[in-house]
């Protein structure tokens, strides 16, 4: 192969998968984990597709030790999952389940044992139940909770765990589970959602620092945002107004307060009266520094004027002529796009791509291989963006694919998969795909090979 194929990525870059605990872990109700928003939401007929529920999920609860062997089959360097909150503290507050604590401090030390380096997301969207009943997180007490379990975890796991993130996603927490209710806990509720979203922040802030103090090692704490390119779908002044607007509630939102300290001027005048509430010091306390940023890309949103669309009057079109997985259009240069704009607007101390990955149809073949070209496509190109990135100076520290394995895919249940591994939902055999064993080589070589 000629150098010209060959993307070499700097020594040290964390090559990784991510998980998050209610679509991999299963036990929802065992050793004293008390439930969450998902365990009651998915029980409700209707929600979930097929009916599916995460009660076994793929049963990781139990078969850690296995998932762990296959992480270092893969040669995995780091491995992002997240503590379920209920898990932990049944009740979102109060007293500790010790058993919770115990099936997390086994999994990181058999990472560590295994040369893998932990990424820990305290929040996945499964906020105990308990705490939803008082008012979840359209309630500001939620924040001060989300502190005590984050000073909860890092005092049992802050010894070996060096790399935190408090939020994943907060503005798919916000808009999915409070304004278009499809998530938990199904709210349909603008000015609930925005609170969300300030209560997120907020709580974000409050965890930087419970994890600062309680971590003992110096610990690199940051936060992970969806966040795409924003395009017109043509260049008329509706659309690209259009599109501006639609940026701002999806990158602005959350970038802003987050870098600058304070929430993008446009977004508010648009939210009107639904706006959040924001109190003396909240701002101050949410753009705390950070050592890095999570970034997790899928695609771009191409954007229309669209009268009938509330606040923002915007909706998405799908181009044309593009390719498309199972849920989105396949736009590895967004990668690069959003990577550059960040760095180049909110200067990050530090980036990972905390999520990448495609939900394309895949199964087992006659001999028990399974052959998903079109994802290791979709991987190899997005790595090559981000190459790109790097050598244009932004500072890129990993990429985690998503997802280690197939698993619960929330709304959808299990109708997606976006794993390396295989899982049969019957047996729950896990298989490594040959996205995997490609994956694995890009490891090996620390870069990857374009003509293949």
């Amino acid at each position: 192969m000629s150098n010209e194929q060959f993307l070499r990525f700097p020594a040290g870059f964390a090559w990784g998968a991510a998980t998050a605990a209610y679509q991999i872990e299963g036990a929802w109700n065992e050793d004293g984990k008390g439930p969450s928003i998902w365990d009651t939401f998915s029980h409700q007929p209707g929600k979930i597709k097929r009916g599916d529920t995460g009660d076994v999920a793929t049963d990781h609860y139990h078969r850690w030790e296995e998932d762990v062997r296959i992480m270092a089959e893969l040669g995995l360097k780091a491995y992002r999952f997240s503590i379920s909150w209920p898990r932990v503290l049944p009740e979102g507050a109060g007293a500790v389940n010790p058993a919770g604590l115990d099936f997390y401090d086994r999994l990181v030390d058999a990472l560590l044992a295994n040369g893998i380096e932990p990424f820990v997301t305290l929040y996945h969207w499964d906020l105990p139940q308990a705490l939803h009943e008082r008012g979840g997180w359209p309630n500001r007490d939620v924040a001060h909770h989300f502190a005590e379990y984050a000073r909860v975890v890092a005092e049992r796991l802050g010894d070996r765990v060096t790399c935190w993130i408090t939020h994943n996603e907060p503005l798919v927490t916000a808009m999915a589970g409070y304004l278009a209710g499809e998530h938990a806990p199904g709210i349909q509720d603008l000015g609930a959602a925005l609170q969300t979203v300030h209560h997120l922040l907020l709580s974000h802030g409050y965890a930087v620092e419970a994890l600062r103090a309680s971590v003992r090692r110096p610990p690199q704490v940051g936060i992970t945002l969806n966040l795409s390119p924003i395009h017109p779908a043509s260049n008329s002044e509706e659309d690209c107004l259009a599109a501006n607007r639609f940026d701002g509630v999806l990158n602005r939102m959350l970038l802003d307060p987050v870098f600058v300290g304070r929430y993008p001027e446009d977004v508010q005048a648009l939210s009107g009266s639904a706006f959040p509430q924001v109190q003396p010091g909240d701002m101050e306390r949410i753009a705390t520094p950070l050592d890095f940023l999570g970034v997790n890309y899928y695609t771009r949103s191409v954007v229309r004027y669209d009268p009938n669309s509330p606040v923002i009057q915007a909706t998405g079109v799908q181009p044309e002529g593009s390719e498309y997985s199972q849920m989105w259009e396949i736009y590895p240069e967004g990668m690069y796009e959003i990577l550059a704009r960040v760095w180049n607007d909110y200067r990050p101390a530090s980036i990972y791509v905390t999520e990448n990955g495609i939900a394309v149809p895949d199964g087992l073949d006659f001999d028990g291989r399974v052959r998903d070209v079109r994802r290791i496509w979709y991987l190899r190109d997005h790595v090559a963006q981000i190459h790109r990135a790097i050598a244009d100076g932004v500072p890129m520290r990993g990429y985690f694919v998503w997802s280690l394995m197939d698993n619960f895919e929330w709304a959808l249940g299990y109708s997606m998969r976006f794993g390396l591994v295989y899982v049969d939902y019957e047996t729950l055999k896990r298989t490594v795909k040959d996205s995997g064993r490609w994956y694995a080589g890009v490891i090996r070589g620390n870069g990857v090979d374009l003509g293949r």
